[in-house]
């Protein structure tokens, strides 16, 4: 995500960084090639020229401390613009209703569908509510049958008419459903064509007026580029909604439709989305998001999807026996869940600073953690909880069962030996010496 953009902002700060003051010809040549890097992103001209201006205006303007280089302010107020113009704060979403009514819209192919069941697990899960998913696109054949699939998986009812072809009235009678069975929350699927079309806004507006939701979140692929931002204009005339989604950020994206559909629209962006797994959703930061783009991580989201899937009593369990040295490879594997929860583990790595350009050209996937599950899954439950008794015949067992050379099963357990002793080792530490103590 976003990989060559930051590739060349990085490229257009160095011409400033070696520089001991700001001068108007060091800003010039570094300005010029942050506006062709937003460019060469698919971010409109008169944007990136209205954005350097605004740097330009604020690097002359500032006063440079000795304890900050010329360099280091650049970033700083880089970072403060590109923040601001893709909203500046996150916007939260309007979740007031009797019950909240949420119209999804955006064309074919975007990902509404996918959204749809990853907001109603999202407000689930996150927020207590009680969700409903309204299947409303009566064009396209596998639409229901899709919604329903990811209902199930994430234990949330779908309500669908499959031989009504109205609309509206599906989404009039979803209303009633709802209150019938008390859910606070429901969440209309709407059809989407290849291209904008009368007959497709027409409905949808229809659908606004009918229900009279609480928010209409636009959906839209952010591989797009620029196509997205214009798309998103033309629902917004329409519609006028409250918010933006973006999906498919794991994609080759170059970046023009989150810098400037804000912009454009004037409308927040409230989320983003990446993969197909059903908890890759997340609350949009502009600021995090310029952190990201610039190369500074975004440690805050790694740590609260951590915290999200983070267990007091389980942890305790595991840290008393890591002091134990009792540390098995069950306990392994289930580390290894609760890492596959957070989302995509490229992306993951990508928020710790100096990570997303050290990891840009490698494949990191969690495909990667495959070959571990299947070698530990070839274990018996008494070889997991006591990895000392695990001989050579019994390794030869674990190869041939998981599809593994001998040669990978002896490495992998002499990694998890050495992991074990570290572990040991750093947990014996008096909290003073580890960094933990006291201040």
């Amino acid at each position: 995500m976003f990989e060559n953009l930051s590739e060349r902002l990085e490229s257009a700060f160095k011409q400033i960084k070696g520089e001991a003051r700001i001068t108007d010809l060091n800003i010039a040549n570094t300005l010029k090639d942050i506006r062709r890097a937003l460019v060469d992103a698919d971010v409109n001209y008169k944007i990136a020229k209205e954005f350097t201006e605004k740097v330009k205006e604020k690097v002359v303007g500032e006063k440079v401390i000795n304890s900050i280089s010329p360099g280091q302010l650049m970033v700083k107020i880089v970072k403060d613009e590109l923040a601001d113009l893709m909203g500046g704060t996150e916007a939260e979403l309007n979740i007031n209703g009797n019950p909240t009514i949420i119209l999804i819209a955006g064309l074919q192919g975007s990902g509404k569908t996918t959204f749809s069941a990853k907001l109603a697990n999202y407000l689930k899960t996150k927020k207590g509510k009680s969700p409903l998913l309204v299947a409303a696109d009566i064009y396209r054949p596998a639409a229901i049958d899709q919604l329903k699939v990811l209902g199930e998986q994430i234990n949330v009812d779908v309500y669908s008419e499959p031989e009504n072809k109205n609309a509206v009235s599906i989404a009039q009678n979803a209303l009633k459903e709802a209150k019938s069975k008390n859910k606070n929350i429901v969440i209309i699927d709407t059809a989407g064509r290849l291209a904008i079309d009368e007959a497709m806004m027409t409905e949808v507006a229809d659908i606004k007026a009918a229900v009279k939701p609480q928010e209409v979140l636009f959906v839209v692929d952010s591989m797009t580029g620029q196509d997205a931002v214009n798309t998103a204009k033309s629902f917004n005339d329409r519609l006028d909604f409250s918010g933006v989604v973006l999906t498919k950020l794991d994609g080759d994206t170059r970046g023009g439709a989150a810098l400037t559909i804000k912009y454009t629209v004037t409308k927040p962006i409230k989320f983003v989305s990446s993969g197909e797994k059903l908890e890759t959703l997340d609350i949009f930061y502009p600021e995090r998001m310029a952190q990201r783009i610039l190369g500074m991580g975004d440690i805050t989201t790694l740590v609260e999807k951590a915290q999200a899937e983070y267990d007091e009593v389980q942890a305790a369990k595991l840290q008393k026996k890591i002091r134990k040295n009792q540390f098995d490879f069950q306990d392994f594997l289930e580390q290894l869940q609760q890492i596959k929860k957070m989302g995509n583990l490229k992306d993951l790595m990508g928020m710790i600073p100096g990570m997303g350009k050290a990891i840009k050209d490698i494949d990191v996937s969690d495909d990667q953690f495959k070959g571990i599950e299947a070698m530990i899954n070839s274990m018996t439950p008494f070889e997991r909880a006591n990895p000392d008794v695990i001989n050579p015949g019994r390794r030869m067992r674990i190869a041939k069962g998981s599809g593994k050379d001998l040669q990978e099963v002896n490495q992998f357990m002499k990694q998890f030996d050495q992991m074990r002793q570290m572990m040991k080792s750093l947990n014996k530490m008096p909290l003073g010496r580890m960094g933990l103590g006291k201040r």
